[in-house]
């Protein structure tokens, strides 16, 4: 079992004890995709695997945030908030902008890019270079502002 997996099944324990509803409800989903994920690869999942399950799912909850405030469901919103800061405990802090913009500006260099025409060109590596590091929608953005797109 790896770390975080450890660090997960401990904090349920400790959240049980505490009796914190949130906290216990929102692990436990997570152990639940962690262990489809692993079911569906025929093999336990190593940090960066768990890493990207939890980053899925706060997706997940970073969607239906916008739609329950769109429906007018602020109790809704409020769940999925908590569990959001649940799940934001156990995912390492993502690059700032303005790393991005670095990357992004050496990407470019290294593919020749000229101008939004590249954008694939500069896309493929650089995600495959900051996957699980920075926020795909704010990389997407960066390299299209980069490019004149």
């Amino acid at each position: 079992m790896t770390e975080l997996r450890d660090q997960l099944r401990r904090d349920l324990h400790e959240a049980m004890r505490a009796k914190e509803p949130v906290r216990r409800g929102t692990i436990r989903l997570v152990e639940a995709a962690i262990k489809n994920a692993e079911i569906e690869r025929r093999r336990p999942l190593e940090d960066a695997e768990v890493i990207a399950v939890i980053r899925k799912q706060l997706k997940q909850r970073q969607e239906s945030v916008e739609l329950f405030q769109q429906g007018g469901r602020q109790d809704l919103v409020d769940k999925e908030r908590a569990e959001i800061a649940v799940l934001e405990e156990y995912l390492p802090a993502l690059m700032s902008r303005d790393e991005i913009v670095a990357a992004v500006q050496r990407a470019i260099a290294a593919a020749g890019a000229s101008g939004p025409q590249d954008k694939g060109k500069v896309m493929g590596p650089l995600m495959g270079e900051l996957r699980g590091k920075a926020d795909g929608r704010l990389v997407n953005e960066v390299v299209t502002e980069l490019l004149g797109g």
